[in-house]
């Protein structure tokens, strides 16, 4: 290897509260030569990370921008509420947006939920980040709203959380640059998808079935070939000899 070359490598950008742990682990099934690196960017900085060339694909929330980007849906996150333990909302196992009118609902700057009109009263200060908000609800200043993961992601043993069941969702999609859709991007895209490593559509293709040996025509088959040995004839029956007529009584 002379010094200008450099090992291929994939750099995979992802969002807290996603887990990418079993897709890079079929990756580094699949693609033993190829290192995959992950580079964590928050939900707001991940389409510029794509689009500047930090990672070349990455998991993202919608919506993003797509003038540039693609992205393919992966799934859906339940919307949950942060709350102490001690809450009335842990008493029931879900709520509506109208039962936390009277609650301060913290909005962080890093909110990732998109909503028409925000539940709750609003805090005197938004936080900066998601975390800095669970530590407010631990301290019994607000409740907080977020996908399921994050709730997961920030746990702490004094707080919990319930379904809030018309809050807006989060939807979590693999993006990449358009105009950068390399092998390696597609590679990905197939083990998100759950290609196998021989599907059609991944680069990997299965090795071409060896032919069969074609059967030799048997003997005296149609199609067989001219000097083919024929099979013996057996000889014709000999006529039977003409019966003798029964002898007439005398008179």
């Amino acid at each position: 290897m002379t010094g200008s070359e450099t090992t291929p490598s994939f750099r995979l950008a992802y969002v807290p509260g996603v887990t990418p742990t079993k897709w890079v682990r079929i990756w580094n099934e699949r693609l033993p030569d190829v290192p995959l690196t992950l580079v964590q960017v928050s939900a707001a900085e991940a389409p510029g990370v794509l689009r500047a060339g930090g990672a070349d694909a990455g998991f993202v929330r919608l919506p993003i921008d797509r003038t540039d980007l693609s992205a393919i849906p992966l799934y859906t996150e339940t919307t949950v509420v942060v709350i102490p333990k001690d809450h009335v909302v842990a008493a029931v196992d879900e709520v509506s947006a109208a039962d936390l009118a009277d609650e301060i609902v913290l909005h962080p700057l890093d909110e990732t939920l998109t909503w028409e009109r925000r539940p709750g009263l609003p805090a005197h200060e938004r936080p900066a980040t998601t975390e800095d908000a669970v530590e407010l609800v631990a301290a019994g200043i607000g409740v907080l709203v977020v996908p399921q993961s994050l709730a997961r992601l920030h746990h702490r043993k004094d707080l919990t959380y319930r379904p809030v069941t018309d809050a807006p969702e989060s939807r979590v999609a693999l993006s990449w640059p358009e105009a950068a859709t390399t092998d390696h991007v597609e590679d990905f895209i197939g083990i998100v998808r759950g290609r196998t490593v021989n599907s059609s559509r991944g680069r990997a293709q299965a090795p071409a079935a060896k032919e069969k040996p074609q059967a030799k025509a048997k003997p005296g088959a149609k199609g067989a070939t001219k000097g083919a040995a024929q099979p013996k004839k057996k000889p014709a029956a000999r006529p039977k000899a003409a019966g003798r007529g029964r002898p007439r009584r005398r008179s």
